[in-house]
């Protein structure tokens, strides 16, 4: 089973709109076929995107639905305590801790929109991909 972070706007994307792949992506950690992982930069970081109500206005999902799917996802996740910062490294500091957290999980991938920052760190770590969900359906099948 893959192991991979989840970047935030991948998890929003997913509870946002009604498919695509992002969905498709967080729906293979819900059920078991990829293991997500979690750490405390990285959930605090969830915490506070899903709780701006302002962004879901529009979302196919109710907010008792969001909030479902979120505590499931986070069943699903395994906790990592990051002990190592491997910074600076990202153009954009915020996004270290996916880098950090990948790290310290021993992940085979970060799934995430933001490929233009994440892949370009000053660090190069050759058996950590960084994917968007379509590549990561491609480089981990699993059933849709």
């Amino acid at each position: 089973m893959p192991t991979i972070v989840l970047d935030t706007n991948i998890l929003v994307a997913a509870l946002l709109r009604g498919g695509g792949s992002a969905r498709t992506v967080v729906r293979a950690c819900l059920t078991g076929q990829y293991l997500p992982v979690l750490g405390p930069a990285l959930f605090a970081e969830y915490e506070e995107v899903l709780g701006r109500e302002a962004l879901f206005a529009d979302a196919v999902l109710p907010a008792n639905e969001r909030e479902e799917v979120f505590n499931g996802f986070l069943h699903q996740c395994q906790w990592i305590e990051v002990f190592f910062g491997w910074r600076p490294n990202l153009p954009d500091e915020a996004d270290n801790h996916l880098i950090e957290l990948a790290i310290a999980a021993q992940a085979d991938a970060i799934v995430t929109r933001n490929l233009r920052d994440v892949a370009r760190g000053e660090l190069k770590f050759p058996n950590l991909k960084v994917l968007t969900p379509e590549q990561c359906l491609e480089e981990f099948p699993c059933p849709r």
